[in-house]
């Protein structure tokens, strides 16, 4: 049997936290958003607002408890570069909202998580 990117694993205890690749972009993020919102973190490691932003992001995928999923894609590991290319992103971190194997919005920089709990409201409650 093998994983999903919902199993629990030992970086994130949460199932709704995940690492992601090029290789499993497609089916992890664009096919899964079919069912769920997911967030795609694109971060690089010697990026310090993308250290201030994750824990952010993971306390309000936290709070949301399955509603919305997190993808982290270190832009630095294997042809990771290629797909940050592939969806222009210019600036790290950014993270990008898909649902419906599209993407819906994005921002760029360090959010708190009020800022975060507050775009994802506007992108994905009717109404807002």
């Amino acid at each position: 049997m093998s994983a999903t990117p919902w199993d629990t694993d030992p970086i994130h205890p949460n199932p709704n936290i995940f690492d992601i690749d090029t290789d499993r972009f497609q089916t992890e993020v664009l096919d899964a958003s079919r069912s769920h919102p997911i967030l795609v973190d694109f971060w690089a490691d010697w990026c310090a607002p993308c250290r201030a932003l994750s824990p952010h992001l993971e306390r309000v995928v936290e709070e949301l408890d399955g509603q919305v999923r997190l993808a982290k894609l270190e832009v630095d590991e294997g042809d990771n570069m290629r797909q940050a290319g592939h969806y222009k992103v210019r600036g790290f971190p950014t993270v990008i909202l898909f649902l419906e194997g599209r993407e819906l919005a994005r921002f760029s920089g360090a959010r708190s998580r009020y800022q975060i709990r507050e775009w994802l409201r506007q992108h994905l409650v009717p109404g807002s």
